[in-house]
């Protein structure tokens, strides 16, 4: 299967899985996860209609967004260690994984200067897996107080990556206990638009159960590109 052939796929999964739980497909955004792959992958991906792109390394995004195609956008989908916060508030137009208020300050002082807003999500440890980052849910209400000072933050929603299981129970009640978080502090009004709250939740082996619960970003790099090559 080609690139384009998977990406056929997936998004014709994605929309049969939508109205199944009467959803509106055009709610639910791809992103093609094209971390340690090439240049040549993206490019097939965006030929075939494919502009969101998420990305894990800064070096590496940094050299791909400068190569790619003019209409495609990268998300920040990794660990952001404080040293290169200010690389990442230039390149990306949202950061999905900011999970400690120093981030979040040290990315407000950057984008301070480049007189820039960006759009984040706040990264939830939601399974308390202690090999995964992420604020716990219990701290995210006050993350996200805390951020309502930092002018140049947009919190659109959450973000988490669950204990990986093959179990589509105890992935659901994962998605789920996401999903009942984000509500809960958007009653508080602690998103920067509390009616329409983003979940980025969801990849290659349980996106179908994301959607099912509630995702509006699903990550998926396997079943669009293949195996990831290994680092070199």
């Amino acid at each position: 299967m080609t690139i384009t052939e998977n990406l056929h796929t997936i998004k014709k999964n994605i929309t049969e899985t939508a109205r199944e739980y009467n959803r509106d497909p055009a709610s639910i955004k791809l992103i093609a996860v094209s971390k340690r792959h090439s240049m040549d992958s993206i490019n097939e991906a965006t030929q075939a209609g494919q502009f969101l792109f998420g990305e894990n390394y800064i070096q590496e995004a940094s050299e791909k967004i400068r190569s790619a195609h003019t209409n495609a956008a990268f998300h920040f989908i990794g660990h952001i260690q404080s040293n290169k916060a200010k690389q990442a508030s230039e390149l990306f137009s949202m950061i999905e994984t900011v999970d400690r208020y120093k981030l979040a300050r040290l990315l407000n002082n950057h984008l301070e200067k480049l007189d820039r807003q960006l759009d984040i999500l706040i990264q939830v440890n939601i399974g308390q897996d202690p090999n995964k980052s992420g604020v716990s849910p219990k701290k995210t209400e006050e993350l996200l107080k805390q951020i309502k000072s930092l002018k140049q933050l947009r919190p659109l929603g959450l973000m988490t990556v669950p204990p990986f299981t093959r179990d589509n129970k105890i992935a659901k009640i994962h998605f789920r206990n996401l999903r009942l978080l984000s509500i809960d502090l958007a009653k508080q009004n602690l998103f920067a638009n509390n009616d329409c709250v983003e979940l980025s939740m969801g990849m290659s082996h349980d996106y179908k159960i994301a959607i099912q619960e509630g995702a509006t970003i699903i990550r998926i790099g396997t079943a669009i590109f293949g195996k990831r090559p290994e680092k070199t």
